[in-house]
């Protein structure tokens, strides 16, 4: 059977036993609990150990000093064997034997129970956040806004049109000048240089000279 030991400050601990089918056992001050604890810092009805599938859970009933694992008021605590928690000032431990251990086991692992600190405690009842994948800054410039970055990609657009418009002049040209020599067997740029030059009239003859 189940067991709970009930140690009040400056008293001796008192232990009780359950059935394994038993579905609930209330706690508190008054005396028409399962369990009745005299001490002054347990609620009239302080808490209720439940029976659930593969184990048993302590919850809290509304009491004024709570139930706490570990120093950390909860509204509901799942019981594993050999735990120890505390209703108000009042030390409640519990424990089960091989037998009901394994017999527990058979029946699936417990139900998951909604543990959450108590509502003055606002951490657990945050929805939880997103991180982002992390952004390596070596990777970004700072210094080059947005539409700095348009304009750069676009003056590149530019420059690479001009280029290829050069090109295509340059071989435009080279085609017209082989072509020239080709059929002149003369040098296109010399015929351009020569039509280039100023020929000097012939001196006017002087008087007398024929």
């Amino acid at each position: 059977m189940p067991r709970v030991t009930i140690t009040v400050p400056e008293k001796n601990a008192q232990p009780y036993r359950f059935q394994l089918d038993r579905e609930v056992v209330t706690l508190g001050r008054g005396s028409e609990n399962d369990i009745a604890i005299d001490c002054g810092s347990i609620s009239v009805k302080h808490a209720e150990m439940c029976r659930i599938k593969g184990g048993y859970e302590l919850r809290d009933v509304g009491s004024t000093n709570g139930i706490k694992e570990d120093g950390e008021r909860m509204e509901v605590i799942p019981l594993l064997s050999g735990m120890s928690v505390k209703l108000g000032d009042v030390v409640f431990d519990f424990e089960l034997s091989e037998d009901e251990r394994e017999a527990l086991e058979r029946e699936g692992p417990p139900d998951e129970s909604p543990v959450r600190k108590e509502s003055g405690s606002s951490r657990n009842d945050l929805p939880p956040l997103i991180e982002e994948d992390p952004v390596d800054d070596s990777m970004v410039d700072d210094s080059m806004e947005p539409d700095q970055e348009s304009r750069s990609s676009g003056g590149g657009g530019i420059a690479m049109i001009l280029l290829f418009v050069v090109l295509a002049a340059a071989a435009f040209v080279a085609g017209l000048a082989i072509r020239f020599q080709k059929d002149t067997n003369g040098s296109w740029l010399d015929a351009i240089k020569s039509k280039g030059q100023v020929q000097e009239a012939p001196a006017a003859p002087a008087d007398g000279e024929e």
